[in-house]
């Protein structure tokens, strides 16, 4: 739910309690909650949050619980980086010790305002999309000891509070060097980007390749994509799995430029795969272009439920597999 998600010098929104209702209503129980520091953050100051910003996450967790969902705090902008539009930030989260005390700071103010809170009602998403190696100063060792530094300062208040951590590299990259600390890894579902992305303005392209028509399965840019594809592409992370990591995939989801006959049979593949391998996953978002109401996709049909133009074929698909005794 993107409530908080990015900061236009507008004030967090409420939460969409009806989008909620239909959430719990139709069967699916957790609810991601991308945020940006600057909601709370005035000029850089980064130890002096204000707590009424603080008060409007209050109410989305609150609100999740009297649903019987699951609420994951993600932190999407970060004191130092954002996967998106990074260059407005003053500090450097991979270089900077003012940078990485404000991150760890503001995971510690989160442990002690919800230490009363189940990890079953709650959870604490570390980092949104950690960048490439190399980018802005980014190494997996600076990584990783920013992430055990904060899991630690996290533990030391709250024990039992369940951490997720993203993989590197726009979140894809499983993180082996991380598997003993005793959280769940969150992986993406956008490959492969020339169908998930397909045409997105804010994704541009690397240098030298352009965009082209999406279809699955099949071959794009020389690569055969299909469910054998997918399975070598999570192969790192069964891999991690197989050291005794749960794995949660945080994201997924399809642009609205891509046919939608070409996105449902990728969607089929990828959650087929997900149910088989027992991961969690989440889809971005519940509304717009890559949700299940009104995304838009070319020759998707609607059907009108509970107020909302709900894409029902893909609604059904993300919900939990039904089984049946005998």
């Amino acid at each position: 739910m993107i409530w908080m998600f990015s900061y236009y010098g507008k004030e967090a929104k409420k939460p969409d309690k009806k989008q909620l209702d239909f959430i719990a209503k139709h069967g699916f129980n957790f609810i991601r909650v991308p945020m940006d520091y600057r909601f709370w953050t005035n000029e850089f100051d980064y130890l002096n949050p204000n707590e009424k910003v603080f008060e409007k996450i209050d109410s989305y967790i609150k609100a999740c619980q009297e649903r019987g969902l699951h609420t994951s705090i993600n932190m999407h902008r970060a004191p130092g980086y954002c996967i998106n539009n990074n260059n407005i930030e003053r500090d450097n989260l991979w270089k900077d010790k003012i940078a990485q005390d404000a991150y760890v700071f503001l995971w510690e103010t989160f442990a002690k305002r919800y230490k009363g809170i189940s990890s079953k009602d709650l959870s604490f998403d570390l980092l949104n999309e950690p960048p490439d190696i190399g980018q802005y100063g980014f190494t997996r060792k600076i990584h990783e000891k920013i992430m055990r530094r904060t899991i630690q300062a996290i533990r030391d208040i709250d024990p039992s509070r369940l951490i997720v951590l993203n993989g590197i590299e726009g979140g894809g990259i499983a993180i082996p060097e991380l598997a003993d600390a005793d959280v769940i890894h969150s992986g993406r579902g956008y490959a492969p980007y020339q169908l998930t992305h397909y045409k997105a303005s804010w994704a541009p392209l690397e240098d030298g390749y352009k965009w082209i028509k999406p279809v699955y399965p099949g071959v794009m840019e020389d690569e055969m994509w299909d469910k054998s594809a997918l399975v070598e592409y999570y192969r790192p992370w069964r891999e991690v799995e197989d050291m005794g990591v749960e794995v949660h995939i945080g994201e997924f989801g399809c642009y609205d430029k891509t046919p939608n006959d070409v996105a449902m049979r990728w969607f089929k593949d990828l959650i087929n795969l997900y149910n088989e391998y027992k991961w969690g996953f989440a889809l971005w978002n519940f509304a717009g272009a890559f949700g299940i109401v009104n995304h838009g996709r070319p020759g998707t049909k609607y059907e009108l439920i509970d107020g909302f133009k709900v894409d029902r074929e893909l609604m059904e698909l993300l919900l939990p597999p039904k089984f049946t005794s005998g």
